[in-house]
């Protein structure tokens, strides 16, 4: 399992391929796509399904007897943060040297990204007979492409007391060099045509991701840690992925629907189409009602009694910086998934709902911890608390913890996935 979790996260270097790879995973298990533009047919007890929204969010059930009796859930996030690249990107210095215009997205630890081989993922969109329905591509360069050097620290000797960045001026990657006869112009849609294989007239538009080409990989005296890009939320994705897939083989005939939701956008606060904040997974739900049979009184009773876990990764005591931490609420990596908790309802947890997880950690024989922020240091918020702007959902927020959140490389512990992976299978199977 573990290897399976190193190589999924090498084949997910983006929203965009990380959705492509949940796809082909859940069809090579039978699940069949369903498209909200077209009319569903009967769902039956234990067929399995999925829908994706802007083909960066991802949304599987297995269908229950019973639509009154609710909703399994386990949401999760395929975004992480890293340099999107600009329209118009080429940006020409002396001697022929190309750098690409790229913008922030979410909040990275800039410094981080800094003399890495980074290539570009995404989307590429390209013209077709219909305006309204162009063609989509999902894309992965797959090599080392570019970086973004370091300034010498001859040339700033205050370098190591502290680093202020700006983002449009440090942080623009080298694309490479030009000899005098090249062609300066469209030199990325150049590139992208040459990879898809289409005429450059075609593109029409495209949202393009860099990422570290380095491996994920496991270290330590034991191979007890794992170190990646995006393991928050990529970790949480794939162990929702594997239960569900894995709880379809245990049983197919369950009263309630099991249902992982797969949104993008939480590293810029979920507020799109295809994010926590919008309609997409009530719109859903209400779907699969109705192509149940249920009415709209079947649906109320149902999330009345659904339950989701949300799955973000938390913050495990860092061994050099202790303080930061809270005094008796600071998980250890290794020692199992975090329950997370805030007063201010950052979380959706409450001490019911933090009952039941530790109920199901139980009887999957996990152990389970607490996370509650330093209280002089704000913390951020997830999915949980978000989503129930939508859909009054009873749950709580939970993850693995882990080191360095939004590095572009990040560290957690095997263990810990493993024990996520048990709990969440136990979840489904209850």
């Amino acid at each position: 399992m573990t290897q399976d979790l190193l190589k999924f996260l090498d084949e997910s270097t983006c929203c965009f391929t990380a959705a492509a790879n949940i796809v082909r995973r859940l069809e090579a298990a039978g699940f069949k796509r369903l498209d909200m533009r077209d009319k569903w047919p009967i769902l039956h007890v234990g067929s399995k399904y999925y829908v994706t929204k802007n083909d960066s969010a991802v949304f599987a059930f297995i269908v229950g007897s019973q639509p009154e009796a609710g909703y399994k859930i386990i949401s999760a996030h395929s975004d992480s943060p890293c340099f999107r690249v600009k329209p118009h990107p080429e940006m020409f210095s002396e001697g022929g040297i190309v750098r690409l215009n790229t913008e922030v997205y979410g909040g990275p630890i800039l410094y981080t990204w800094f003399d890495r081989p980074l290539s570009l993922a995404g989307r590429v969109v390209l013209r077709s007979d219909d305006p309204m329905n162009p063609l989509t591509r999902i894309i992965d360069l797959n090599r080392p492409l570019m970086a973004i050097p370091h300034l010498a620290i001859h040339f700033n000797r205050g370098v190591n007391d502290g680093n202020p960045l700006s983002r449009q001026r440090d942080m623009m990657p080298v694309l490479g060099r030009l000899k005098d006869d090249c062609e300066k112009n469209n030199l990325l849609i150049n590139l992208l045509a040459e990879h898809i294989g289409c005429e450059v007239a075609d593109i029409l538009d495209f949202d393009l991701c860099t990422y570290p080409v380095e491996k994920a990989m496991l270290f330590g005296l034991d191979n007890e840690f794992l170190s990646s890009g995006r393991i928050d939320d990529l970790e949480m994705v794939h162990c929702a992925l594997c239960a569900l897939i894995d709880s379809a083989k245990a049983s197919a005939n369950q009263r309630m629907t099991r249902v992982m939701a797969i949104f993008d956008n939480e590293e810029t606060g979920s507020g799109t189409k295809q994010g926590a904040a919008s309609p997409v997974l009530r719109s859903i739900l209400e779907r699969v009602n109705k192509a149940l049979g249920g009415c709209h009184d079947h649906f109320l009773r149902g999330v009345a009694a659904s339950f989701m876990i949300s799955a973000d990764n938390g913050h495990g005591l860092h061994p050099n910086y202790e303080s930061k931490q809270d005094p008796t609420n600071h998980p250890i990596l290794g020692n199992g998934p975090v329950i997370k908790s805030n007063a201010n309802c950052k979380y959706m947890t409450d001490a019911d709902s933090a009952a039941v997880f530790r109920g199901i950690c139980e009887r999957a024989g996990v152990p389970v911890q607490t996370f509650v922020n330093n209280s002089d240091i704000a913390g951020g918020s997830t999915l949980g608390n978000i989503l129930t702007s939508q859909i009054e959902l009873r749950g709580v927020d939970m993850g693995a913890p882990q080191w360095a959140m939004h590095s572009c490389r990040e560290t957690a512990a095997v263990a810990d996935h493993l024990y996520t992976l048990r709990a969440f299978t136990e979840f489904y199977n209850l």
